[in-house]
C-alpha cells in the first residue's frame, strides 16, 4: 500500500528509536479514530506502527475477514510482539463491541492461535475485570484440561492465565484449577522479578486470592 505523506511521517516518528508504549497511547487518543490511516500504518509491517494501528481502527469496519488477515499478519512477529498486537487489539477494539464480543467467543476451536489466545484472554479478562464471571467455566475447565497441555505457546499462557482467573474468581473450582497446574507443571521453574506473580497456577492462584482477602 502506498503511504499518505501522514503516514510517512508517523511511521518515521515511531520507528525512530526510544520509542514508549505511554506515547503510543499519547498519539492514539489525539487521532482517536481514523480507520484509513490505521490500515497505511498496518501494511508497513512493522511494530510500533502495528501497534498504534489497533488504537485507531474504526471497530465498526474491523469485518471478520479483516480480523482473519489481521491475525494471519500477527503471526509474522516474534513471539513477544504477536502478543502485544493480539492483546492489544482485544483491548482497545475487539472488546468494546458486543458484535466483535460476539466474534470472540466463537474461537475457541479457531484454526488461528492468534485467534485462540484472544478467546482464552478475553475469558480472563471477564473475570478478572470485576464483571460477573459467564457460567461456562466448567466447560473451560474440561476444555483447558484436555487441550492446555499441547497449546501452541502464546495459546497456552492465555489458556493458563484464564485457569487462574477462574481459581481467584470463582472458590467452587480453585482446586480443580490449582491440581490442574499442579498436573501439568507450566511455568513451575519460572524466575519472575520481585513483586511479580509467577505463572504457575497454585502459586499464582494462592498469591492473588491473599491479596484480595
Amino acid at each position: 500500500m502506498a503511504l499518505s505523506a501522514r503516514a510517512k511521517k508517523l511511521v518515521a516518528e515511531l520507528t525512530s528509536g526510544n520509542l514508549k508504549l505511554g506515547d503510543l497511547k499519547k498519539r492514539g487518543n489525539e487521532i482517536k479514530k481514523d480507520h484509513g490511516l490505521a490500515m497505511e500504518l498496518w501494511s508497513t509491517g512493522q511494530y510500533y506502527p502495528r501497534l498504534l494501528s489497533t488504537l485507531i481502527f474504526d471497530r465498526k469496519l474491523l469485518a471478520e475477514n479483516v480480523i482473519d488477515q489481521l491475525a494471519s499478519d500477527v503471526l509474522r512477529h516474534d513471539a513477544k510482539e504477536r502478543s502485544q498486537l493480539a492483546d492489544w487489539l482485544l483491548a482497545n477494539q475487539l472488546a468494546k463491541d458486543k458484535k466483535l464480543v460476539s466474534l470472540v467467543a466463537t474461537w475457541e476451536k479457531n484454526p488461528s492461535p492468534i485467534l485462540r489466545r484472544l478467546f482464552w484472554y478475553h475469558q480472563a479478562r471477564l473475570r478478572w475485570t470485576g464483571q460477573v464471571p459467564p457460567d461456562n467455566s466448567a466447560d473451560l475447565l474440561d476444555a483447558l484440561e484436555n487441550d492446555m497441555a499441547n497449546a501452541e505457546p502464546e495459546v497456552q499462557w492465555a489458556m493458563n492465565f484464564c485457569a487462574g482467573q477462574i481459581g481467584i474468581h470463582e472458590p467452587r473450582f480453585r482446586s480443580r484449577c490449582i491440581k490442574l497446574g499442579e498436573a501439568l507443571g507450566l511455568y513451575k521453574d519460572e524466575r519472575v522479578s520481585r513483586n511479580c506473580t509467577p505463572s504457575y497456577l497454585p502459586e499464582f492462584i494462592r498469591i492473588e486470592v491473599a491479596k484480595r482477602e
